[in-house]
């Protein structure tokens, strides 16, 4: 068996994906590393080449080598080793709607990660809150359809917030107070959804041989002035994280059992993070979850493990075991 780090792809969310393909490829030790790039070419990557990509928020990743494929799917068509296992550092589109899941499905390889049906609901925050709806507690929220949906929302609420309906890392949020203009051009398909004020807490869940196991829960406190966006979550500017969460055991078990109907309930696979705020009259809403949160050194999940005494490495290698099992009993139906 093979361990295979993918990472790049040609989603907006690739640099998270190079440190989270750096910081698994280092605590792996030595898995083979293919960076999928912007424009399709998959490349065979050294580790040294990898490990010592500095900046990797903020500078795009450049490989010394020539690319060996053209396309991700000749890739996958021309595999150079036998039995390999993926592991998906990958984030957005393509390589965690469902996309590329679907591709290692109808060629049986194993990857890490949800499967491509959960990938794609979770993924579409319209169709992963109409499957929810009965389970959890949602903010309300409306597809943009232009300015009228955004005045219809405000005359309800003080403040919304929109959102990519397919999307992560905290990319393109706008938050939008009563009275105030928004100016904004949208060119791709947005949610409005009602902003609840309160603790922005988020929870990991990981599948173990027993069932899945819900993670202790983050909390991320937001200064003044500043919101939970890509330079608050990767670059610490006007951001804390607090783990295990210094909430109350009932408000402890309400945001878990949120995260565990969404993992559940979505059908995810390996492991998941959902986010979710506790309002100031203590419900739980439910906000979205991803299939393939960060694994970065700075990420979420990661501190939830060590908070929980699961070393990263064993979690990682858990993970390779549970989609190399997943991948033997789809392959081999009784």
């Amino acid at each position: 068996m093979t361990t295979i780090v993918l990472f790049g792809g040609p989603s907006d969310e690739r640099h998270v994906s190079v440190a989270s393909a750096q910081n698994v490829a280092r605590a792996l030790g030595n898995p083979l590393a293919w960076f999928w790039a912007p424009d399709g070419p998959v490349h065979d990557v050294a580790l040294e080449d990898l490990l010592s990509h500095r900046r990797p928020f903020e500078a795009d990743f450049n490989p010394k080598r020539p690319a060996i494929w053209p396309s991700i799917e000749q890739a996958l068509d021309t595999l150079p080793v036998e039995d390999p296992v993926f592991f998906l550092a990958l984030h957005g589109t393509i390589g965690e709607d469902g996309t590329l899941q679907k591709m290692m499905e109808d060629r049986g390889i194993a990857f890490t990660g949800s499967g491509s049906e959960a990938s794609a609901a979770a993924f579409d925050k319209v169709r992963a809150k109409k499957l929810l709806q009965n389970r959890v507690r949602l903010a309300d929220s409306r597809i943009f359809r232009g300015p009228d949906t955004l005045r219809e929302m405000l005359t309800t609420y003080d403040r919304v917030v929109l959102k990519p309906v397919a999307g992560g890392s905290s990319r393109g949020l706008f938050f939008v107070d009563r009275g105030q203009q928004f100016t904004e051009k949208l060119d791709i398909p947005y949610i409005v959804e009602q902003f609840i004020s309160g603790r922005e807490l988020t929870v990991g869940v990981i599948d173990r041989v027993d069932g899945p196991f819900a993670l202790p829960v983050l909390e991320i406190e937001v200064e003044a002035g500043h919101s939970f966006d890509y330079a608050g979550k990767y670059l610490g500017k006007g951001t804390r994280e607090i783990c295990p969460a210094k909430i109350s055991d009932r408000m402890r078990d309400a945001a878990q059992d949120v995260a565990l109907a969404a993992h559940t309930t979505l059908g995810c696979s390996g492991y998941s993070r959902t986010d979710v705020v506790a309002a100031d009259d203590d419900h739980i809403y439910f906000l979205e979850i991803n299939t393939l949160p960060g694994l970065t050194t700075s990420s979420l999940v990661p501190q939830e493990l060590a908070a929980a005494g699961i070393a990263f490495r064993d979690f990682l290698e858990s993970q390779i075991a549970l989609s190399q099992r997943r991948s033997h009993a789809v392959s081999n139906p009784r």
